[in-house]
């Protein structure tokens, strides 16, 4: 890739397009079972363990919160192919990551939807367009990126499924995406890994069976899966390679439950004393255009304890987290700063087609890009704000009305520790 094509800003003198190590034709996305469960921070990283994992999930979908998915069960692992120099080959100096907010691309449980939208629009609105076309738009975003974190909003699969709403609700919510969307997500960042956390309040809203499909479908077409469960899933990069954990957390049925502050401690210590650049993804906090600002305390939505995001964060990045990349309000929060770590609340709906309020703010959403260190430190930082227009439709938001609300709400609601985010979504916080 030229360096001219650079458009995620991160790059500076240090690494530029041109030197830096590129990967390998194939990326491998592994989960390997980590030994112990205490924190092990003051130790040297491990190296990675050729054991891998594909977890077996929870029973049953509830609208409530319950406990997270049981035991994994063992699965073999695609791995990386190093080239001749590996064991010589150096570390990366810089791994970039973008990150999206919540992801559906159609809902193939219900597609009367579509007939409304035709109406309303006065135009003809598939219920399933091409999922390679709606990505297309944000496909610049993230072109020079090594590993691509999404929400997936919604199961993903084909055929009966059962009902996941009681008759008669009015704020229940089934969502399936078709299949093809799973391809069409590894496709979005070609060159990149691609991962898509399932912790969410609708990675089983087609029942346990249609959970299952969901991870099935994006493994299949090499996205990588995390919040399944406890363990991190690890993103090899480059020819030595270097690895990436991430790990996935949520308020809801579907992965590890983020309002256990002590199990979050463990999970993300754990990972950190073995890969130092950690990623974690987290699906909790109220919704909807009341649910901007991020508090300091437990948030009630529609009678569900739907977590303290301020605790879960700080608990996260206090255990060794880089990067903790917030979804679930669907609007966009605040972006905190702490220490070498960022925090984004919140990055709203990324692309969500559908029958879904497109009204402001909840048709701005962002992608997040950030450089993280050999030693798990944020380098530097870069907002790109998007806009969907009905029924769903995301593209570059040339305004870039989202980095200024992430920027205005980043000192509102953390005055002493706001990173801010300058007109050309450029990210900078205080020196320590």
């Amino acid at each position: 890739m030229k360096a001219e094509t650079f458009r995620s800003g991160l790059r500076g003198a240090a690494v530029s397009a041109r030197a830096r190590p590129r990967r390998p034709g194939a990326l491998a996305a592994l989960s390997l079972i980590l030994a112990g469960c205490a924190p092990a921070t003051t130790r040297e990283p491990a190296q990675p363990q050729p054991e891998t994992v594909e977890v077996a999930p929870a029973e049953a979908v509830e609208p409530e919160p319950a406990a997270p998915v049981p035991a994994p069960a063992d699965t073999p692992a695609v791995a990386a192919r190093p080239g001749p120099d590996t064991a010589a080959a150096p570390e990366l100096e810089l791994v970039h990551i973008c990150a999206g907010g919540d992801v559906m691309l159609g809902n193939n449980l219900d597609t009367l939807w579509a007939r409304a939208a035709s109406a309303r629009l006065g135009q003809a609105v598939p219920a399933f367009p091409d999922p390679d076309g709606l990505l297309a738009p944000l496909a610049p975003l993230v072109v020079d990126a090594d590993l691509v974190l999404l929400n997936i909003e919604a199961a993903i699969g084909d055929g009966p499924a059962p009902s996941k709403c009681r008759p008669g609700s009015t704020t229940c919510y089934a969502f399936r995406q078709p299949p093809a969307v799973a391809g069409a997500l590894a496709r979005l960042a070609p060159d990149a890994a691609v991962v898509g956390n399932v912790a969410n309040n609708h990675a089983m809203d087609a029942g346990i069976d249609g959970f299952r499909s969901t991870a099935q479908h994006l493994r299949a077409a090499g996205v990588a899966v995390t919040g399944v469960d406890t363990l991190p899933t690890l993103i090899a990069l480059g020819p030595r390679p270097d690895t990436i954990a991430v790990l996935g957390f949520s308020t809801f049925r579907a992965g590890p439950d983020a309002r256990d502050l002590s199990a979050v401690r463990r999970h993300v210590a754990r990972a950190f004393a073995r890969y130092r650049r950690v990623v974690v993804s987290v699906h909790m906090g109220a919704e909807g255009r009341d649910a901007q600002r991020t508090p300091r305390q437990t948030e009630i939505f529609l009678g569900e304890d739907r977590g303290n995001p301020v605790a879960f964060a700080h608990a996260a990045v206090e255990s060794g987290a880089a990067l903790v990349i917030g979804h679930g309000p669907h609007v966009l929060r605040a972006l905190e700063r702490r220490g070498d770590a960022l925090i984004f609340y919140s990055l709203g709906n990324l692309l969500t087609y559908g029958p879904f309020n497109m009204s402001e703010p909840l048709n701005r959403g962002a992608i997040a890009c950030a450089a993280i260190d050999r030693a798990g430190r944020v380098d530097r930082a870069r907002l790109h704000p998007t806009i969907q227009r009905p029924p769903g439709r995301a593209e570059p938001d040339l305004s870039r009305r989202g980095a200024e609300l992430i920027d205005s709400l980043s000192r509102l609601d953390f005055p002493e520790s706001a990173a801010r985010v300058e007109a050309d979504g450029t990210v900078r916080w205080r020196s320590p």
